[in-house]
């Protein structure tokens, strides 16, 4: 493959950080950035942190974590710190500090471990308890080695194999939340249906920030006995908008007929971010149902 110029990354950070494209482009340009990598990438996601779509910048801090650049934590620590940002994107930006694995974050995280937004709090302690983790001989490869999606995830799995076990430790409330998330990403390892049914339960099991958690997992797994429960939590008005959003992409990625119906009646949810959740979803959909091999094309259009 012929080396990216800066001014191909350029060009795909135009689009994202146009707010007349539609969101479905912005996202594509985004995730191509993300693959692309380096520190122009790195500035084009930062100049889109002044978005209004809390959706969007949360991707933004998302991406950032998964590039696993120490160049980018000086853009994730000033999310972080900026209260007047949306909870979603704050909880994003102190998970992506985590994913990036440097201890040089430590002090941060330890600061904003008692913010008073319980989602940016408890994610600062499990990025802390990931960091700590991190520190054992050999722990990040093996748990690389055991993700078959090759995501930064914010705990590593289990040992546990017992899907009996492995459930009720994800759904005891009593547990350390970073104990919760090791249950989760084991039972996701297992990829049968006995286990998406075990995380599916944690869809109504403890707070907003654990439960978004599980719908991520769940679009993952791709395997359709998860979609009433994803329904289920969609379809409620009442639930936090941050678990609605992120069932909104998990039936986006399991992509059945079934999930394009449900996701075209929240098209015009009265919550921004599950709206634009819906149309990223369907975007995902159309792209999972057709002969395309690239989600992330946006380095393809632009040059075009």
């Amino acid at each position: 493959m012929s080396k990216i110029s800066d001014t191909d990354i350029n060009a795909v950070g135009r689009i994202l950080n146009d707010k007349t494209k539609p969101l479905k482009d912005r996202f594509r340009a985004l995730f191509t950035l993300k693959n692309l990598g380096g520190n122009v990438a790195i500035e084009q996601i930062q100049n889109c942190f002044n978005d209004t779509s809390a959706l969007l910048k949360h991707e933004l801090a998302y991406c950032l974590g998964q590039m696993q650049d120490p160049s980018a934590i000086p853009v994730l620590v000033n999310v972080l710190r900026d209260d007047t940002q949306e909870a979603m994107v704050r909880h994003e930006a102190a998970e992506a500090l985590g994913a990036i694995g440097v201890d040089s974050v430590i002090p941060i995280l330890e600061e904003y471990s008692r913010d008073p937004v319980i989602e940016v709090a408890e994610t600062c302690q499990l990025a802390l308890n990931r960091l700590q983790w991190l520190t054992v001989s050999d722990a990040n490869l093996i748990c690389t080695s055991k993700n078959p999606y090759g995501t930064v995830d914010p705990a590593p799995p289990t040992e546990i194999q017992d899907i009996s076990v492995l459930k009720e430790n994800l759904l005891n409330e009593k547990l350390p939340l970073f104990d919760r998330y090791r249950a989760m990403f084991a039972l996701r390892n297992l990829r049968n249906k006995e286990s998406v049914l075990a995380l599916s339960e944690g869809l109504r099991a403890g707070s907003a920030l654990f439960k978004h958690e599980v719908a991520f997992v769940l679009g993952q797994l791709q395997h359709e006995s998860s979609v009433p429960y994803l329904r289920d939590s969609l379809e409620d008005p009442t639930e936090n908008e941050m678990v609605r959003h992120e069932c909104a992409e998990a039936l986006g990625a399991i992509a059945t007929a079934e999930c394009f119906e449900i996701l075209r009646k929240y098209l015009s949810d009265t919550k921004r971010v599950v709206r634009e959740s819906c149309i990223v979803a369907l975007d995902i959909c159309e792209h999972q149902n057709s002969l395309q091999l690239q989600y992330a094309d946006s380095l393809t259009k632009s040059c075009a």
